[in-house]
This record gives structure tokens, sequence and C-alpha cells, in this order.
């Protein structure tokens, strides 16, 4: 993966954040971007950020640049836990002729919250760490703190829920008739039954020190096809290695395990 370059730290002074109101924190503002805690119904939170145009941010998996988003809710009250979890990406083209996985426009990042005490609000204090890349990839941070309401109704439901229905619903390989085969050495076919819906791509995420490519590959009757690559791994590591595999498109985008084995 290239480094991320940072350009320099982003000043999150500037415009005057936007008022607050009982389901969302005030916007906190950086170059190119500006994020925000939203509540949605009980146990129900997200990270909403927006982006200006032609700026992107990152999946888990950043592709070859740039640098994946960090939530750390240290110093949240009454909080027994907060998985941050992350919609579908999108395959984007950088200037350079390189490839990212991440978001253009917008993305919410939905937030399962678990309360200590579900007698008392939860109080999210949110130290969020995230890249912004236009024609440079600068780094952001944004402070943000929400106690969620235990009751009403937030008008971020529909906001929530729509980013929800993004996130990979875990399945199996086989829940999608999907089929490995080896291509080569250090090189791989897998194909996936037709769909209708949205083209289809591929994300995987390997250990790290691996590197695994991949890109669409000439359909199969019908079937979805990607060819995947090794292009790097620790030097004292050997096949096979166990990554998890993210096919968006279709139907929805679905996450599954698959174990990329030596050319027999």
């Amino acid at each position: 993966m290239k480094p991320l370059i940072f350009a320099g730290a982003i000043a999150l002074a500037g415009a005057a954040p936007a008022a607050a109101d009982d389901y969302a924190s005030a916007w906190a503002h950086a170059s190119l971007a500006q994020a925000r805690l939203i509540a949605g119904a009980a146990g129900e939170a997200a990270v909403e950020v927006r982006l200006a145009p032609g700026a992107i941010t990152y999946w888990r998996n950043p592709g070859d640049s740039g640098a994946p988003p960090s939530f750390d809710f240290a110093g949240s009250q009454n909080l027994a836990r907060a998985e941050p979890r992350f919609p579908a990406p999108q395959r984007i083209a950088e200037p350079d002729g390189s490839e990212a996985f991440g978001y253009d426009g917008a993305v919410v990042f939905p937030i399962a919250v678990a309360a200590a005490d579900a007698s008392r609000p939860v109080t999210l204090e949110l130290a969020l760490d995230y890249a912004v890349c236009d024609k440079l990839c600068l780094p952001a941070k944004a402070a943000l703190s929400l106690t969620l309401p235990q009751g009403g109704a937030s008008p971020y439901l529909e906001t929530i829920a729509t980013a929800q229905a993004q996130v990979p619903r875990a399945v199996e390989a086989s829940a999608l008739g999907g089929a490995l085969q080896s291509t080569g050495a250090n090189a791989w076919r897998f194909c996936a039954k037709a769909e209708a819906g949205p083209a289809r791509d591929l994300f995987v995420e390997a250990p790290e020190g691996w590197w695994i490519a991949t890109k669409p590959d000439a359909a199969s009757d019908g079937r979805a096809c990607f060819a995947l690559e090794l292009q790097q791994k620790p030097d004292d590591a050997k096949l096979p290695v166990a990554i998890r595999a993210t096919l968006t498109g279709g139907a929805g985008a679905r996450e599954f395990p698959l174990a990329l084995a030596a050319n027999p």
C-alpha cells in the first residue's frame, strides 16, 4: 500500500459549527469535510461525514493509498460498547493512476451502542481521525460529543436506516454460489452467481503485511467473476492465507471469508 501523503494538519477552526439539536452534535469542520454524531432509535447512533465536491474519504481497507478512519470512544459515559459499521465501499480512480476504496460526497457510519446501565442515558465522546483526499491527502480530526436521548422521535432515523442497509451482510461464500479457483502461482479467480441490481465489485482485506489486488474478470455463464493476485506478503509468511471478501452490487453487499491456498 502506498503511504498517505500528509500535507499538514487540518485546523478545526474556521466556519462556526452549526447549532446542535437533541439528536445531533455540532458539526466539526475540517478542510474539505465536516463530521458530526447523530442519534437514531434506542441503541443506534452514527457518524455522518460530508465531503466537498471532488473529495473522498476511506473504507477499512483504503486501497493503494490513504488511511482508514479511526473511532476512539474513550471518555464516553455509561457506555458498555460502541461498534462502528462500514457501508460498502466503491472503487475510486486517483489522479496518479492508483485506486482508492472509499466514499465520495458523504458517508454515514452506523454505530451499535450498548449502555452499561440501561436506565441512564449514554454520552458518546468520540475522537474521530479520518483522511480526506482531493489533489492531496490530508488528515482530519473531529472531537464529537452527544448524549443519546432515551425517548422521542429522531429526525435521523431514515438517514441511519439507509446507512445500515448499505452495510454488507455476513454470509458464507456458498450462499452466493461462490466458486474460488487457482489460476496460477499466487493468482485466483472468484465467481458468484448472477443477481439483478447494480454492477458488482469485489474488495478483500488480508492480514497485516499482505496485499491482494482484485479486479473484474470476464464473466462466466452469466456469473460475476474477479481476478485476485497476491502482490505482497511478509517475508516469513506462506500460503494459505485467510481473507475477508466484500462483494458489492447485485441484490446488496455481502461479506464472507475466503482462504487463498497455494497453487497445487
